[in-house]
């Protein structure tokens, strides 16, 4: 496999495909411990893990990182276009418990290489300095990126007029790409099963947790090794994007994957995460997408289980 260019995510810029949902009340964590991928409990205000929402079949519905604000105050950062869908189909369990589900439209996302001392004063926090970590305040919060520098800055006040409306935010799609981390949208709903992004590679899955909606599924697929098909990293020169969804093919037309994310790297260059059958790399399998070669690059992170709850030990 191919190792791919190195261009680091530079600049500051508005990040409108994120949203912020808020679980609060006594029982949030009780309530969330019974829907979610996640240790709630790792989620100590400093620690934030990633997580996933699954159906009874252990398909995705959404995916997300999950920060304790406070201590009955949960927030879920998602892909907008699955806030409200998320937020209703957990809404049918939460009647039972003492909590609340509010998707937070005050919430400002910013993504910074190097946030300046007016943002961080905005802000009212330093900058943690290890990916998954988080630091707090009642006027926002930090959060620092997998990969190359990058933070994740939410503002609850509306930030100053230089930061970028939209230049730099397919750059920081693609710093996801790099990292290696796929976020679901709404046109991928109910479609992977976790393993299929990765997701336990990246400590999105506790294996050491009691049920939650999936979880049986989801364990099966792990310790009986049935995943037949894992997120890739890859490149394709062309001067359009693939959309979400669309299919990458052998040299017979076969179909042997599907895209799930794409951003330009430069002007004719694209890199992409799909979600490829296991056997193209094992048996060096050509893949192209419209007719163009497509090359696949080597993660930047081993395909094993990774536990989250060693994850928060490092950062302990």
């Amino acid at each position: 496999m191919a190792t791919a260019e190195t261009h680091p995510f530079t600049g500051t810029v508005y990040l409108t495909h994120l949203a912020a949902l808020d679980v609060t009340g006594p029982d949030a964590e009780k309530f969330l411990q019974g829907q979610t991928s996640a240790q709630v409990g790792l989620a100590n205000g400093h620690f934030a893990p990633l997580t996933c929402f699954c159906t009874p079949k252990g398909r995705m519905l959404a995916n997300a990182q999950l920060l304790r604000l406070a201590p009955q105050h949960y927030r879920l950062i998602l892909d907008a276009s699955l806030a409200e869908s998320l937020a209703n189909h957990l809404k049918k369990f939460a009647a039972f418990y003492k909590t609340e589900l509010t998707i937070a439209t005050s919430v400002t996302f910013v993504g910074s290489s190097a946030p300046d001392a007016t943002l961080l004063e905005q802000a009212g926090v330093t900058l943690p300095d290890q990916a998954y970590a988080h630091h707090t305040s009642p006027s926002g919060t930090a959060l620092r990126m997998p990969g190359t520098p990058r933070w994740l800055l939410m503002l609850e006040t509306t930030p100053p007029e230089h930061v970028s409306q939209e230049a730099q935010q397919q750059a920081w799609q693609l710093a996801d790409i790099r990292s290696g981390l796929a976020w679901l949208t709404a046109a991928q709903q109910d479609h992977f099963l976790p393993q299929m992004l990765n997701w336990e590679a990246l400590g999105g899955i506790s294996f050491k947790k009691g049920c939650y909606t999936g979880q049986e599924v989801v364990a099966r697929a792990h310790f009986r090794g049935q995943v037949k098909k894992r997120l890739v990293h890859a490149h394709v020169s062309a001067s359009a994007l693939p959309q979400i969804g669309d299919s990458l093919v052998d040299q017979e037309g076969k179909a042997l994957g599907e895209v799930v994310n794409s951003a330009f790297s430069d002007e004719q260059q694209i890199e992409l995460l799909a979600v490829m059958n296991t056997k193209v790399a094992e048996e060096q399998i050509s893949v192209y997408w419209q007719a163009q070669p497509v090359s696949l690059h080597a993660l930047p992170y081993p395909v094993e289980r990774l536990d989250p709850e060693a994850l928060a030990a490092q950062l302990s």
